[in-house]
């Protein structure tokens, strides 16, 4: 892992409601499960879904499985916590902690 990938900060956290802007699954939304950070993706629930074909084990049958690919972090969007809207994020100082916010309606997330 490279320097720069630890230092990485993203508007968009583990547990946040998302909706998809861009790609076949445009329209969906669903919470964060997880990030993938050197690669500058996330892995969402209920989106993205491919079929993943699973060799069997003494404790697993195998098949073939669906789970949630991963999907780059600029096709998604924040929803408000409020309003239920898609919206930009952006950073300030409150109380002298660093906060989220959202652009469209001004309010603290998180």
């Amino acid at each position: 892992m490279s320097k720069n990938t630890a230092n990485k900060k993203f508007k968009i956290k583990k547990g946040d409601q998302v909706v998809v802007i861009r790609g076949a699954s445009k329209g969906k939304s669903g919470e964060v499960k997880d990030i993938v950070r050197d690669k500058d993706r996330v892995v969402v629930e209920g989106v993205n879904i491919v079929k993943k074909h699973q060799k069997p084990t003494n404790n697993d049958p195998g098949g073939i499985q669906e789970v949630e690919a991963p999907i780059h972090i600029s096709n998604v969007m924040l929803l408000d916590p409020k309003s239920g809207d898609p919206t930009r994020v952006g950073r300030r100082v409150e109380d002298g902690k660093i906060v989220r916010y959202s652009k469209k309606s001004g309010n603290t997330i998180g």
